[in-house]
């Protein structure tokens, strides 16, 4: 399967008693052939993944359906924050995505303000094995 065809993932990272816990994310291909989505850098994915990098995607429908017989990929993922990383991640998810990203990045820059939240958004930084 070609993942940079899904619009959307189901994303899966594992608890540490081993269950998955999934939620649909919008990616984007990155050059070195890696994918990749921001995120808050306090969302439980990001906490499960300082824990167990393996994680696991399917593809699915914006609402996070997955269909019976959708393919899996695992892979390891990685959280990075600012920086030239952050940064090839956002142009990749721009390319993409195109104006929708630059609300959601409005958005986000409005909670900071109003929760006067210092923490920005960061980028999961996805390789997959197979």
């Amino acid at each position: 399967m070609n993942w940079s065809d899904p619009k959307y993932v189901s994303f899966s990272t594992f608890r540490k008693d081993g269950s998955t816990s999934s939620t649909p994310v919008w990616w984007a291909r990155l050059e070195d052939g890696s994918f990749a989505f921001t995120t808050d850098p306090t969302s439980w994915k990001v906490r499960r993944l300082r824990n167990n990098p393996a994680v696991e995607v399917r593809p699915c429908t914006m609402k996070g359906v997955v269909a019976p017989d959708a393919p899996v990929a695992r892979g390891t993922a990685s959280v990075v924050s600012g920086g030239p990383e952050y940064a090839s991640v956002v142009k990749a998810l721009k390319k993409r995505y195109g104006l929708m990203v630059t609300m959601i990045e409005f958005g986000g820059a409005i909670k900071q303000l109003v929760k006067r939240n210092p923490n920005p958004d960061c980028a999961i930084i996805v390789h997959l094995s197979d």
